[in-house]
């Protein structure tokens, strides 16, 4: 062969190897956002903390993973945090921020967190058929007659009480009493009994359990139950 001839050679075998490259990495691309569509779709979510509610525990823009398969395949338990769709009334009105461009594309594909107004992350008090109610001599939420050991609230300086207000409610079934964890910053379950569901949450507007805290990195950690809090609550229903 000519050294023309294997020089042609030579840059066939280039471009047939960056081409080669480029098929592949567009492969690669493409089942990578088709399994980050799928896990948004069913499995996994992501969204965004807007306010102050939830302190400590999660702060404003905190960003956390929601776990999908509760409440429909894995049962809501009490102490979860939960994201659900507001049932009508719960959220401030606040304007409008659509995403837009590329940031759209990301949220629908499971890549960015989901930062549309609709939603309200808070945590699980009580699930159907429980009572609750606030407050015993210490100042403690009782679920079933059992005070709670909560490690997680956040009251201000000089108050003593895990609620600023009075109450006494029985879950129903389908349903959940929420709470937030800055007790006297949080406009939960308490606060929304002058609302059509009586500041219950219907489990079918739960889109899912928040189980791991993801950004900012510093503050990654996984998100559950504090042990002991709901202990001999269960044992005090009487069913």
């Amino acid at each position: 062969m000519s050294e023309a001839g294997a020089e042609t050679s030579r840059g066939r075998g280039r471009r047939g190897g960056v081409i080669g490259f480029l098929r592949d990495l567009v492969v690669i691309l493409l089942v990578a956002f088709l399994v980050s569509f799928l896990l948004k779709t069913f499995l996994v979510r992501s969204f965004y903390i807007p306010s102050v509610s939830m302190e400590q525990t999660l702060k404003v823009d905190d960003r956390i993973l929601v776990n999908q398969l509760v409440p429909d395949v894995v049962g809501v338990q009490r102490g979860d945090i939960v994201v659900f769709k507001d049932p009508g009334g719960w959220l401030y009105p606040r304007g409008t921020n659509p995403p837009q461009g590329f940031e759209k594309v990301l949220q629908t594909l499971g890549l960015a967190a989901d930062t549309s107004h609709e939603y309200v992350v808070k945590r699980v008090i009580g699930i159907g058929g429980d009572r609750v109610e606030c407050c015993d001599a210490q100042g403690r939420v009782m679920v079933n007659g059992v005070p709670l050991d909560e490690p997680y609230i956040v009251v201000p300086a000089g108050e003593t009480r895990a609620s600023k207000i009075d109450f006494d409610v029985t879950v129903p079934e389908g349903s959940v009493w929420v709470m937030g964890d800055n007790r006297y910053q949080s406009k939960d379950s308490r606060y929304n009994q002058d609302q059509p569901g009586k500041g219950f949450v219907p489990e079918s507007e739960i889109v899912g359990r928040a189980f791991v805290l993801n950004w900012p990195l510093s503050r990654f950690a996984w998100l559950g139950t504090p042990e002991g809090t709901f202990t001999g609550v269960d044992a005090a229903r009487g069913d």
